[in-house]
């Protein structure tokens, strides 16, 4: 015997019932098929961007909450600190520092630039908050703007800023006005997407070094790889490469800047379980920075508990006075258990 269709089985009701399906079907279709063959950043959140004005307050740190009167920490004497609010929700996430005389700029993950000045009291003030104009992508999704690194031309005031992720560099011209030149280095292809240039800095001589924060993808890797570039590294492919050992409690290197007398300053982070971050500060002599050379870095102060500590990843290092001064800025990751601390030391070795 035939077995009944449908139609025959149910009556009126099914084919009803078969309307209502077919419907649903063509519905589901109208909907869905854009969302799989438009760009894939059609599908996602927009990465949120400066909203234009911004209020920063500063609040007084210090160096020991259990010791307010302690100022050395190694070869660094702590000169004062802040922790920085801002009014805008993108606010924080900073993982890069340039200082020249009062002005400050700093970088965040998410492709803001805030710029300032302040002085002896400890006062943002001429507050500039801005998102980077072009990067890698279409700077949709925030991963197209992590920017982790920055590099200015004392002379032209122009910027570099390095991207994790992928791995690239973008040039900007003064002021941030435009992002004219951005380049994928080949020497950086084997990078770790999320380990990538966060140790960056021009030195004196026009040359451009880097270290990546991870080591490359390969199975018992441990040397982090560093670049050379003769000049421009939108321009020039590296001069040559060298190998980075840190240590073995701080084995992220998170950013790295030339002192006035032409050593490499570098920071390397530590992090533990529950939720502790400390900071090796070590430093390297400039002609160690060879081909195939490896260069670990010479201690001079440990950031950890019961000093004052974060994610810190950016350094900057200038002249005032007969002294040396070094800055550092915290990234917060945006998380309430974290602060956007700026730092600064007096260089004693």
């Amino acid at each position: 015997m035939r077995p009944l269709s449908a139609v025959q089985a149910g009556g009126a009701g099914s084919v009803r019932y078969g309307r209502r399906v077919r419907r649903s079907v063509l519905l589901a279709t109208i909907v869905l098929f854009p969302l799989a063959v438009l760009p894939r950043w059609t599908t996602l959140e927009r990465r949120s961007v400066p909203a234009g004005q911004l209020s920063v307050t500063a609040e007084r740190v210090p160096l020991d909450a259990h010791d307010p009167a302690r100022r050395r920490v190694g070869c660094l004497d702590y000169l004062g600190g802040v922790a920085l609010t801002g009014s805008d929700r993108t606010f924080g996430g900073f993982s890069a520092l340039g200082v020249r005389g009062d002005r400050f700029t700093m970088i965040g993950d998410g492709g803001q630039v805030l710029r300032f000045r302040m002085g002896a009291d400890w006062t943002p003030r001429d507050i500039l908050f801005e998102d980077l104009p072009g990067g890698p992508a279409s700077g949709w999704e925030k991963r197209h703007r992590d920017a982790e690194s920055l590099a200015i031309d004392p002379v032209t005031d122009r910027a570099w800023v390095g991207y994790e992720g992928y791995n690239q560099i973008w040039r900007y011209t003064p002021g941030f006005r435009r992002g004219d030149r951005g380049i994928a280095p080949a020497a950086m292809r084997d990078w770790s997407d999320n380990g990538g240039i966060e140790s960056f800095a021009r030195l004196a001589d026009g040359r451009f070094a880097a270290i990546s924060e991870s080591p490359p993808r390969e199975v018992g890797a441990r040397l982090r790889m560093g670049l050379v570039w003769p000049g421009d590294p939108t321009r020039t492919r590296p001069a040559f490469r060298f190998g980075y050992a840190p240590t073995n409690d701080h084995d992220d290197p998170s950013d790295m800047t030339q002192l006035p007398d032409g050593r490499l300053l570098i920071l390397e982070r530590g992090f533990t379980l529950p939720f502790f971050w400390s900071l090796r500060v070590g430093i390297v002599d400039l002609p160690s920075i060879r081909p195939a050379a490896r260069v670990q870095a010479r201690p001079i102060g440990v950031l950890a508990a019961p000093l004052i500590t974060d994610n810190f990843e950016g350094v900057a290092a200038r002249r005032e006075g007969d002294s040396t001064v070094v800055w550092l800025v915290s990234d917060d990751n945006h998380l309430p258990i974290q602060r956007t601390l700026l730092l600064k030391f007096r260089l004693t070795c």
